[in-house]
């Protein structure tokens, strides 16, 4: 290899710097001919680099330059050729052009002068699309806007019908449901700021409302009372008649209230303005409300529970203090279930528990002051009215039930005050002489009145009479009255058959032991009851003895209970007549004149009978005579004043009706008999035309067949004559009393 050659050639260190520089430069200039950015790293990369590579980078770029120039030009000198054919083809369409041109623009105007209607058209479309959007907003906002409109106006309504309870929840529903949707609207904000307002408005109108509602049902508790009282009394009339009913075997009622029972509450039409007002949303202003109705009806329930002074004196009375008390509780049971938290149960069972501990302390207090029966019967009556009524409403009245047990024993004192007087009556208005009864008809009529059967004296002919003097049925009746009477009062009670049976017998024991007893202790120690009257008092008292076993069926019949219950009461009319008569032989005075005059009447019945004795077939004159003398020296000994005490001829009264028969047939006085013969002033008041007839028949026989001889003696002939004569008299009076009967 020469020396040039070796010259021209670089050392190898040297070629590799040069390749390495060439290579940095190209990717360099690669990326500055990219045009992408960021060009600062590159940039910076060049300066960053050995010194002088400023100048070295630019000599790199002219050389870069110089080498695209190169490229270029032979680009040019490439399609030269091909340009100037270009230039000379479009040269020869240069007049096509033109033609072209104009061909263009005369279908542009054209063009544009038939696009000018639908341009407007679409303008006018386009228009229209605005609007209809427009229109579609407006509606979307307005659909937001109504509702809440629509809930003032509700609002507005509500407050003008007064239903502030309503308005108040319409109010909680703009706040905060309505009124937050469409807040940018200026009306939404007027709303919001008028309703603090009304809220107060309403509370002020609430306060007002409630003090007129107040003093409203103040002035009308007791019409409502008197309404619900009225239902309760129908109700309990209509389960009596259906159980009546059921009892008497019907399938189903016979009739039915518009086809059901009343309740309790049918009817009362309570209309209360501000029954639901006082709720408000507000805890501090329904504690307000609450706090005020609560302490203004606690006043109300003290001035409805003080009764009236006189309220004892008539039912109304009582009726308008049960009204009120019965309205008061009406209203608020129904203030508790037409309001939320106004009044609780609590608070009515406290107020009813508070009322109804003064209400029995006044009933106990002016019932006590009653002394009619009648009156008493109508309080309990009322009392049971009253507390079936608030029964109905839920309130327990047991203990008014419990009061009607003590009002009983009231009832039942007053009832015998009542009918202590009118044994006195009775006893005061009786004879004390046997009943006599003419006919069969007033036979029939005692013995309706009074139990009495006695075989004996039922075959006696009429007239006749009864042992017992007319005190004895009247006194019968009315013990009857008395268990009627009492047994009202046991109505209702909702005890049990055996229960109320149980009260019967108890104060028919009361009235026997105690008022009829005292009154028969009073009577006897009466100056004007001599040894006659008490003698009649002892029969009397015998046959009120005997006639107790059918106070005590009467008794069952009412009640349908068995006399042979455990737990039945006996009546102690028998220990009590009993007792009665020992004390009449327990008396000093009358002890000697009862037994006595006793033995009197024992002695004179006893001789009548053996004169009338159905063996003695015959008896004579001389007989007659005879037995006159015996009877006679009864006479002296009645007469003669065997017991000290007796007034005038009373013990001689014991043989006054065989007296006037024996003076008949002594005297012979048949004329004046027949002749005065049921007039109250006959010397013979006392002889039944009976008597005398059976005796009479008795001499007849005797004249007939002991006297053979007689009908030859003119006197004896005139005798017989006259009696059959009288006989025939006395046979027709009988029978005309038989024919009467």
């Amino acid at each position: 290899m020469d020396s040039a050659n070796l010259v021209g050639l670089s050392p190898p260190n040297a070629l590799d710097k040069e390749n390495r520089e060439d290579s940095m430069y190209g990717n360099i200039f690669a990326e500055l001919e990219s045009l992408e950015p960021p060009l600062g790293t590159t940039l910076r990369s060049v300066y960053d680099d050995q010194p002088n590579a400023h100048k070295r980078f630019m000599e790199k770029l002219d050389a870069r330059i110089r080498n695209h120039d190169r490229e270029i030009e032979k680009m040019c000198n490439f399609h030269h050729q091909g340009f100037v054919d270009a230039i000379t083809e479009l040269l020869k369409v240069r007049a096509d052009a033109e033609k072209l041109m104009v061909q263009v623009t005369g279908t542009n105007r054209r063009l544009q002068d038939a696009g000018k209607e639908v341009t407007a058209q679409t303008e006018e479309m386009i228009r229209c699309r605005v609007q209809q959007s427009n229109i579609a907003t407006t509606v979307e906002k307005l659909q937001l806007c109504i509702p809440v409109l629509e809930m003032y106006s509700k609002l507005k309504e509500q407050l003008d019908s007064k239903r502030y309870y309503a308005a108040l929840k319409t109010m909680e529903q703009l706040e905060n449901i309505y009124i937050p949707r469409v807040s940018k609207y200026r009306f939404c904000q007027i709303m919001a700021e008028t309703l603090p307002k009304l809220r107060e408005e309403i509370k002020e109108k609430s306060m007002s409302d409630l003090k007129d509602f107040l003093e409203s049902i103040r002035k009308h508790s007791d019409k409502i009372g008197e309404t619900a009282m009225r239902q309760a009394q129908q109700h309990r009339t209509f389960n009596s008649a259906v159980q009546k009913q059921a009892s008497m075997g019907y399938g189903k009622p016979l009739y039915m209230l518009n086809g059901k029972a009343p309740s309790p509450e049918s009817g009362v039409a309570l209309e209360v303005g501000v029954d639901e007002e006082e709720e408000h949303d507000d805890e501090g202003d329904r504690e307000t409300f609450e706090n005020y109705y609560r302490k203004q009806r606690r006043k109300q329930a003290r001035l409805v529970l003080q009764p009236q002074s006189s309220m004892h004196e008539t039912v109304e009375g009582y009726r308008k203090y049960f009204n009120q008390i019965v309205g008061f509780f009406v209203v608020e049971d129904h203030i508790l279930h037409a309001t939320q938290g106004l009044v609780t149960r609590a608070y009515i069972d406290e107020l009813w528990n508070m009322a109804l501990y003064k209400i029995i302390a006044v009933l106990r207090t002016h019932s006590s002051y009653c002394s009619d029966p009648d009156l008493v019967l109508e309080l309990k009556n009322l009392i049971v009215i009253f507390a079936d009524t608030l029964q109905g409403y839920g309130f327990p009245v047991n203990r008014l039930f419990d009061l009607l047990f003590e009002i009983r024993d009231q009832y039942n004192e007053t009832l015998l005050k009542k009918w202590a007087g009118v044994f006195r009556e009775i006893f005061e208005s009786d004879n004390y002489s046997p009943i006599p009864v003419e006919n069969e008809e007033e036979y029939k009529t005692v013995i309706s009145r009074f139990p009495f059967h006695d075989a004996e004296i039922e075959k006696q002919q009429f007239p006749k009479k009864l042992p017992m003097s007319q005190s004895v049925p009247q006194v019968y009746i009315q013990v009857k009255e008395f268990i009627y009477a009492s047994l009202k009062f046991s109505e209702s009670l909702h005890r049990s058959s055996t229960e109320i049976d149980d009260m019967l017998r108890k104060s028919t024991n009361l009235l026997l032991t105690r008022t009829l007893s005292s009154c028969l202790q009073n009577l006897i120690k009466k100056p004007h009851i001599g040894l006659t009257e008490l003698v009649q008092i002892i029969i009397n008292t015998t046959h009120l003895e005997q006639a107790c076993k059918y106070l005590e069926d009467f008794i069952t019949n009412i009640t349908n209970v068995s006399p042979e219950t455990i737990h039945t009461t006996r009546l102690y009319g028998l220990s009590t007549f009993k007792n009665n008569n020992n004390d009449h032989a327990a008396m000093s005075g009358k002890v000697a004149q009862t037994a006595c005059m006793s033995a009197c009447k024992h002695l004179s019945t006893s001789l009548t009978q053996m004169l009338l004795d159905s063996e003695l077939k015959q008896i004579s004159m001389g007989a007659i005579q005879q037995f006159n003398l015996d009877v006679m020296q009864c006479e002296l000994f009645a007469s003669s004043e065997p017991v000290p005490g007796f007034q005038g001829d009373t013990l001689q009264l014991a043989f006054i009706d065989l007296r006037q028969l024996l003076d008949l047939f002594m005297v012979w006085d048949w004329s004046t008999y027949l002749a005065d013969y049921g007039q109250p002033t006959s010397k013979y008041l006392r002889v039944n035309p009976s008597t005398a007839l059976a005796l009479l028949e008795k001499m007849k026989d005797t004249s007939k067949k002991n006297n053979i001889f007689s009908q030859f003696r003119k006197n004896d002939r005139d005798k017989q004559k006259l009696i059959e004569t009288v006989v025939k008299q006395l046979r027709s009076l009988v029978n005309g009393m038989s024919q009467h009967t």
